[in-house]
Protein backbone atom coordinates (compact mmCIF):
# COMPACT_ATOMS: atom_id res chain seq x y z
CA UNK A 1 0.00 0.00 0.00
CA UNK A 2 1.30 3.32 -0.86
CA UNK A 3 0.99 6.34 1.59
CA UNK A 4 0.09 9.26 0.16
CA UNK A 5 1.96 12.50 1.80
CA UNK A 6 -0.13 14.91 3.31
CA UNK A 7 -0.33 18.33 1.65
CA UNK A 8 0.77 20.94 3.90
CA UNK A 9 -1.89 23.50 5.17
CA UNK A 10 -2.37 27.41 5.06
CA UNK A 11 -4.80 29.59 6.88
CA UNK A 12 -5.14 33.08 5.51
CA UNK A 13 -6.96 35.12 7.91
CA UNK A 14 -8.77 38.35 6.40
CA UNK A 15 -9.69 37.26 2.87
CA UNK A 16 -10.53 39.62 0.09
CA UNK A 17 -10.04 40.98 -3.57
CA UNK A 18 -6.69 42.03 -4.41
CA UNK A 19 -3.83 40.60 -1.53
CA UNK A 20 -6.07 38.18 0.29
CA UNK A 21 -6.99 36.15 -2.80
CA UNK A 22 -3.81 36.26 -4.12
CA UNK A 23 -2.23 34.97 -1.28
CA UNK A 24 -4.43 32.03 -1.52
CA UNK A 25 -4.26 31.24 -5.30
CA UNK A 26 -0.05 31.74 -4.50
CA UNK A 27 -0.08 29.08 -1.39
CA UNK A 28 -2.66 26.96 -3.53
CA UNK A 29 -0.41 26.56 -6.54
CA UNK A 30 2.54 25.87 -4.15
CA UNK A 31 0.75 22.61 -2.95
CA UNK A 32 -0.85 23.86 0.01
CA UNK A 33 -4.88 23.21 1.21
CA UNK A 34 -5.55 26.65 1.73
CA UNK A 35 -8.15 27.73 4.08
CA UNK A 36 -9.47 31.13 3.53
CA UNK A 37 -11.37 33.06 6.60
CA UNK A 38 -13.19 36.16 5.94
CA UNK A 39 -16.14 38.40 7.68
CA UNK A 40 -18.42 37.78 4.19
CA UNK A 41 -18.28 35.11 1.19
CA UNK A 42 -18.08 37.64 -1.25
CA UNK A 43 -15.24 36.06 -2.76
CA UNK A 44 -15.79 32.38 -2.22
CA UNK A 45 -16.98 31.45 -5.34
CA UNK A 46 -14.74 32.80 -7.98
CA UNK A 47 -11.74 31.96 -5.83
CA UNK A 48 -12.81 28.46 -5.03
CA UNK A 49 -13.67 28.12 -8.74
CA UNK A 50 -10.17 29.77 -10.02
CA UNK A 51 -8.30 27.53 -7.40
CA UNK A 52 -9.60 24.01 -7.81
CA UNK A 53 -9.72 24.85 -11.70
CA UNK A 54 -5.85 24.67 -11.46
CA UNK A 55 -6.16 21.33 -9.50
CA UNK A 56 -5.50 23.44 -5.79
CA UNK A 57 -7.70 22.94 -2.72
CA UNK A 58 -9.68 25.97 -1.09
CA UNK A 59 -12.13 26.13 1.88
CA UNK A 60 -13.96 28.91 2.48
CA UNK A 61 -14.70 30.25 6.25
CA UNK A 62 -16.78 33.08 7.73
CA UNK A 63 -15.67 34.06 10.82
CA UNK A 64 -15.47 37.03 12.68
CA UNK A 65 -11.59 37.34 14.03
CA UNK A 66 -12.65 39.62 16.73
CA UNK A 67 -13.72 37.36 18.01
CA UNK A 68 -11.37 34.81 20.05
CA UNK A 69 -13.77 31.82 20.79
CA UNK A 70 -14.99 31.59 16.92
CA UNK A 71 -11.46 31.87 16.26
CA UNK A 72 -10.63 28.63 18.26
CA UNK A 73 -13.67 27.00 17.40
CA UNK A 74 -12.93 26.81 13.44
CA UNK A 75 -8.86 26.35 13.73
CA UNK A 76 -10.05 23.52 16.20
CA UNK A 77 -12.25 21.97 13.25
CA UNK A 78 -9.81 22.68 10.70
CA UNK A 79 -6.89 20.88 11.68
CA UNK A 80 -9.43 17.84 13.09
CA UNK A 81 -10.69 17.67 9.00
CA UNK A 82 -7.74 18.55 7.31
CA UNK A 83 -4.62 17.96 9.46
CA UNK A 84 -1.80 20.88 11.11
CA UNK A 85 -2.05 24.44 10.38
CA UNK A 86 1.65 24.35 8.87
CA UNK A 87 1.42 28.57 7.66
CA UNK A 88 -0.89 31.13 8.93
CA UNK A 89 -1.56 34.71 7.06
CA UNK A 90 -2.61 37.30 9.17
CA UNK A 91 -4.20 40.00 6.68
CA UNK A 92 -7.33 41.02 8.35
CA UNK A 93 -7.45 45.07 9.37
CA UNK A 94 -10.09 47.60 9.41
CA UNK A 95 -8.59 50.62 7.74
CA UNK A 96 -10.36 53.80 9.54
CA UNK A 97 -9.49 57.47 8.54
CA UNK A 98 -10.76 59.77 10.51
CA UNK A 99 -10.03 62.89 13.11
CA UNK A 100 -9.24 61.73 16.75
CA UNK A 101 -11.80 64.09 18.08
CA UNK A 102 -14.55 62.26 16.10
CA UNK A 103 -13.67 58.66 16.40
CA UNK A 104 -15.23 56.61 19.53
CA UNK A 105 -14.67 54.47 21.86
CA UNK A 106 -16.27 51.90 19.92
CA UNK A 107 -14.54 52.49 16.61
CA UNK A 108 -11.40 52.85 17.91
CA UNK A 109 -11.81 49.04 19.21
CA UNK A 110 -13.29 47.83 16.70
CA UNK A 111 -9.94 48.84 14.70
CA UNK A 112 -7.80 47.45 17.57
CA UNK A 113 -10.24 44.14 17.36
CA UNK A 114 -10.14 43.22 13.75
CA UNK A 115 -6.13 44.60 13.14
CA UNK A 116 -4.40 43.14 15.96
CA UNK A 117 -6.68 41.02 18.62
CA UNK A 118 -7.63 38.69 15.94
CA UNK A 119 -4.09 38.31 14.86
CA UNK A 120 -3.26 37.06 18.20
CA UNK A 121 -6.02 35.11 18.54
CA UNK A 122 -4.62 33.15 15.86
CA UNK A 123 -1.56 33.02 17.11
CA UNK A 124 -2.73 31.37 20.04
CA UNK A 125 -4.81 29.18 18.32
CA UNK A 126 -2.28 27.41 16.23
CA UNK A 127 1.17 27.93 18.38
CA UNK A 128 0.82 25.25 20.49
CA UNK A 129 0.44 22.99 17.54
CA UNK A 130 3.62 24.30 15.79
CA UNK A 131 5.70 24.20 18.97
CA UNK A 132 4.64 20.64 19.53
CA UNK A 133 5.81 19.85 16.02
CA UNK A 134 9.06 21.96 16.15
CA UNK A 135 7.87 24.16 12.88
CA UNK A 136 5.37 26.64 11.72
CA UNK A 137 5.16 29.84 9.95
CA UNK A 138 3.03 32.84 10.77
CA UNK A 139 2.88 35.98 9.08
CA UNK A 140 1.51 39.11 10.40
CA UNK A 141 0.68 41.69 7.23
CA UNK A 142 1.60 44.78 8.73
CA UNK A 143 1.51 49.05 7.50
CA UNK A 144 3.02 52.01 6.97
CA UNK A 145 1.20 52.62 10.04
CA UNK A 146 3.35 50.50 12.09
CA UNK A 147 6.32 52.39 12.19
CA UNK A 148 4.70 56.29 12.45
CA UNK A 149 1.18 57.60 13.28
CA UNK A 150 -0.23 59.63 10.74
CA UNK A 151 -2.95 62.67 11.66
CA UNK A 152 -6.26 60.97 11.37
CA UNK A 153 -4.81 57.26 11.68
CA UNK A 154 -4.88 57.55 15.47
CA UNK A 155 -6.95 54.06 15.72
CA UNK A 156 -5.42 52.43 12.75
CA UNK A 157 -1.64 53.36 13.52
CA UNK A 158 -2.00 52.32 17.73
CA UNK A 159 -3.30 48.84 16.29
CA UNK A 160 -0.86 48.16 13.93
CA UNK A 161 1.76 49.34 16.31
CA UNK A 162 0.29 46.63 18.79
CA UNK A 163 0.91 43.98 15.52
CA UNK A 164 4.32 44.69 15.22
CA UNK A 165 5.18 44.23 18.67
CA UNK A 166 3.22 41.16 18.87
CA UNK A 167 5.37 39.99 16.18
CA UNK A 168 8.68 40.86 17.75
CA UNK A 169 7.77 39.30 20.99
CA UNK A 170 5.80 35.80 19.49
CA UNK A 171 9.73 35.58 17.25
CA UNK A 172 11.40 36.28 20.12
CA UNK A 173 9.61 33.65 22.57
CA UNK A 174 9.15 30.91 19.69
CA UNK A 175 11.59 30.72 17.20
CA UNK A 176 13.55 28.53 18.99
CA UNK A 177 11.21 26.48 19.00
CA UNK A 178 10.59 25.93 15.23
CA UNK A 179 8.25 28.64 14.72
CA UNK A 180 8.78 31.19 12.09
CA UNK A 181 7.13 34.96 12.74
CA UNK A 182 7.34 37.58 10.22
CA UNK A 183 6.15 40.95 10.38
CA UNK A 184 5.82 42.18 6.88
CA UNK A 185 5.61 45.95 6.74
CA UNK A 186 3.59 46.96 3.35
CA UNK A 187 4.87 50.54 3.05
CA UNK A 188 2.26 51.70 0.34
CA UNK A 189 -0.77 51.01 -1.52
CA UNK A 190 -1.72 48.10 -2.88
CA UNK A 191 -3.43 47.71 -6.18
CA UNK A 192 -6.73 46.22 -5.63
CA UNK A 193 -10.37 47.10 -5.53
CA UNK A 194 -10.82 48.69 -1.91
CA UNK A 195 -7.66 50.75 -3.03
CA UNK A 196 -8.49 52.04 -6.35
CA UNK A 197 -12.27 52.81 -4.55
CA UNK A 198 -10.83 55.20 -1.92
CA UNK A 199 -7.66 56.17 -3.64
CA UNK A 200 -8.21 55.89 -7.18
CA UNK A 201 -4.35 56.10 -7.27
CA UNK A 202 -2.20 55.09 -10.56
CA UNK A 203 -1.19 51.57 -10.59
CA UNK A 204 2.60 52.07 -11.31
CA UNK A 205 2.40 54.21 -8.26
CA UNK A 206 1.43 50.72 -6.25
CA UNK A 207 1.88 47.42 -4.83
CA UNK A 208 0.74 43.99 -7.07
CA UNK A 209 -0.64 41.75 -4.83
CA UNK A 210 0.45 38.95 -6.66
CA UNK A 211 4.28 40.04 -6.42
CA UNK A 212 3.51 40.53 -2.32
CA UNK A 213 1.94 37.33 -2.50
CA UNK A 214 4.79 35.60 -4.34
CA UNK A 215 7.22 37.10 -1.64
CA UNK A 216 5.08 35.94 1.69
CA UNK A 217 6.21 32.44 -0.09
CA UNK A 218 8.98 32.73 -0.18
CA UNK A 219 9.39 33.81 3.63
CA UNK A 220 7.51 30.61 3.95
CA UNK A 221 10.11 28.71 2.48
CA UNK A 222 13.21 30.38 3.69
CA UNK A 223 15.99 27.82 5.24
CA UNK A 224 16.12 28.28 9.04
CA UNK A 225 19.36 29.50 8.96
CA UNK A 226 18.35 32.65 7.42
CA UNK A 227 15.13 33.43 8.83
CA UNK A 228 13.99 37.12 8.00
CA UNK A 229 11.97 38.52 11.26
CA UNK A 230 10.71 41.87 9.80
CA UNK A 231 10.73 42.91 6.37
CA UNK A 232 9.14 45.87 4.21
CA UNK A 233 7.92 46.16 0.75
CA UNK A 234 7.32 49.07 -1.20
CA UNK A 235 7.12 50.29 -4.79
CA UNK A 236 9.89 51.31 -6.08
CA UNK A 237 8.62 54.99 -6.60
CA UNK A 238 7.64 55.06 -3.16
CA UNK A 239 9.24 57.71 -0.71
CA UNK A 240 10.54 56.82 2.59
Amino acid sequence: MTLEKRRPVALVIGVAAGLGTSICTTLARAGYQVVGIARSNRVETDLSRNIEADGGFYKHVICDVGEADQVAQNIDEIEAALGPIDVAVCNAHQLLIKPFDQTGPAEFESVWRNSCFGAMSVAHAVIPHMVSRGKGTIIFTGATAALRGGARFSAFASAKFALRGLAQSLAREYGSSGVHVVHCLLDGLIWEPQTVARFNPDRESCMEPEAIAKAYLDLIQQDKSVWSHEIDFRPFGEKF
